[in-house]
């Protein structure tokens, strides 16, 4: 319950980072969207094997941070928790490809390693540029800049009631986790205890919700929300959006990393 509590702790801390004024946030939530797919994008085009080619993408998620003033440690937090999603996904490619692919120092590397190697960047990296987009626009923003590119309404507001209910479930979650361990005195709970457990909590959760559906439509709720914040696409705008695509465009057709190598052995030698 620990990590959990951290990790909704970092999730406020990104919400509310979206709050304050920066150089990423003062940008369209447009044109952030768009270069966050385009990086995406970019990031799964490369060869199963690639592992080296990837790694300058970095780069990209470590400056729009800077720019937004995000700390480094939410994003690494946040990643290092979704982390077993990615290691249960290639744990086993070592098992099923083992053809070696390159030698290293006299050591024979199989593709399974090479894949499972950049099943995992390609999640750090992902995911980072995912928690960056969110800390600096915000979910009801991200929404509205869907909604604008032309996602139907009907899936933008689940997405807006996506994120109010979880905060709903959490709070369940942190006030039963908390009676079980004042009553439980350090002991550990049962295993047979869980099941009754959860349904409890799909019940606490259920009633909850009518409450909240019940009073928004109360208050006049259409099946949409209405923001009240105008977007305006901006020249930076512009600038941002096409300096990052063609960066990210270099970095996809150049090997960044080869060239970087021969340039250190050439000069060092």
């Amino acid at each position: 319950m620990k990590a959990l509590r951290t990790a909704l702790h970092d999730f406020e801390a990104l919400e509310s980072l979206a709050t304050q004024y920066s150089t990423l946030s003062a940008l369209d939530a447009r044109a952030k969207l768009l270069v966050t797919l385009s990086f995406i994008i970019t990031v799964v085009s490369f060869d199963r094997y690639t592992v080296a080619g990837l790694l300058p993408l970095f780069l990209f998620p470590v400056v729009l941070a800077g720019l937004g003033n995000i700390p480094t440690r939410i994003i690494v937090r946040g990643v290092l928790l979704a982390s077993p999603f990615a290691v249960m996904l290639g744990m086993f490619n070592p098992l099923f490809d083992q053809q070696v692919m390159i030698t290293v120092a006299g050591l024979g590397i199989s593709g399974g390693f090479l894949s499972f190697a950049s099943i995992l960047i390609r999640f750090a990296l992902t995911v980072s540029v995912g928690l960056v987009l969110v800390a600096s626009t915000g979910i009801a923003p991200l929404c509205e800049a869907l909604r604008r590119l032309g996602v139907p309404c009907l899936l933008t507001t689940q997405l807006l009631m996506l994120n109010r209910y979880m905060w709903m479930l959490a709070d369940e979650v942190a006030s039963m986790s908390l009676a079980r361990e004042l009553r439980a005195n350090g002991r550990t709970m049962p295993l047979r205890v869980y099941g009754p457990l959860l349904g409890h909590l799909l019940l606490r959760s259920m009633q909850r919700a009518q409450r909240i559906h019940h009073a928004m439509l109360a208050r006049g709720f259409d099946g949409q929300f209405h923001h009240s914040s105008a977007m305006k696409w901006q020249r930076r705008d512009t600038v941002f959006a096409g300096t990052s695509v063609a960066g990210l465009v270099l970095v996809r057709q150049l090997d960044l990393t080869h060239l970087v190598g021969q340039f250190v052995l050439g000069w060092a030698r």
